[in-house]
């Protein structure tokens, strides 16, 4: 059966909070590889009121086989009270991009 890969999305406070969770999801193989994108503005309601919040970004690259994990991890280790997890499949890519991105997560 092909892997399933998948594009999650997670939006951290600070910087310091982005490279700790990329760098300890790509230690324990749960990511191949995660951007950091700084600079990213947030408008939102939160607890009925709306909030506005400067983020980085983090797009983490990895599969369905250790999504659940991956979850699990982020959950542990963000500060916020209910982190934004989003993933999103990959249904095309570069071959041997999707290769190595399984091999690394395995």
């Amino acid at each position: 059966m092909p892997t399933s890969h998948q594009l999650v999305l997670c939006a951290c406070p600070d910087q310091s909070t982005a490279q700790n969770i990329a760098e300890q999801l790509v230690d324990k193989r749960l990511a191949a590889c995660i951007n950091i994108l700084p600079g990213v503005t947030s408008i939102y309601q939160w607890q009925g009121k709306r909030e506005t919040a400067q983020e980085h970004l983090l797009l983490i690259k990895t599969t369905d086989e250790v999504y659940e994990a991956l979850e699990q991890a982020i959950t542990n280790l963000h500060p916020y009270e209910l982190p934004e997890v989003i993933a999103v499949s990959i249904t095309r890519g570069l071959g041997p991009y999707l290769n190595w991105i399984s091999e690394q997560t395995t």
